[in-house]
């Protein structure tokens, strides 16, 4: 997983400084430390998914390219079959399965995300990001963290929210939790 890490981090530098853009500027761009920032681009700090989609939006490239370094093709339609979309685990607490990584000038990411449950009983991580999210629960309980909120969802339950704010989310039940999420 490091050498993935390390590979997507070398990406993200070297698009950054074709584009002419500072660690300065991707930085604030990002609202994180231009220290993060660094860690992000020389792989001693995982990106986050929502970080990522930022990035390639900044830089104006697909989030695809940055995970696999390939562009992607596809403008009329692509289709990802069950299990077989990019897997990416870019924290720990969570992996991601990217479903459209294909399809070229996306509005949005699409992920189905898993989250095991956790054993110590404590509250997880939390993360913000510029945009919006969209999180359906296809499978289990979770309980999402926003804004000083604690709110529970079950399988078919849906949160929308302005993902500025720092969240997190907690599978429930000792089970693994699957949503699906779109970061707009």
């Amino acid at each position: 997983m490091q050498e993935k890490i390390k590979e997507i981090a070398d990406r993200v530098r070297e698009l950054r400084e074709l584009s002419d853009f500072t660690v300065k500027d991707m930085a604030e761009y990002l609202q994180v430390s231009d220290e993060i920032y660094g860690k992000y681009e020389d792989g001693t700090e995982d990106i986050p998914a929502s970080i990522l989609f930022e990035i390639a939006h900044k830089l104006r490239v697909d989030m695809a390219t940055l995970l696999t370094g390939e562009e992607p093709r596809m403008n009329i339609f692509t289709v990802t079959r069950d299990g077989k979309g990019v897997n990416v685990e870019r924290r720990k607490q969570y992996k991601y399965q990217n479903l459209a990584e294909k399809f070229i000038h996306k509005k949005a990411e699409f992920f189905v995300v898993t989250v095991e449950p956790k054993t110590h009983g404590e509250k997880p991580d939390t993360n913000s990001h510029p945009g919006q999210e969209f999180n359906y629960v296809l499978e289990g309980s979770l309980k999402v963290y926003i804004h000083n909120n604690e709110i529970i969802l079950n399988e078919g339950d849906s949160i929308y929210f302005d993902s500025t704010y720092e969240h997190a989310m907690e599978a429930l039940e000792g089970k693994s939790a699957r949503f699906l999420a779109v970061i707009l």
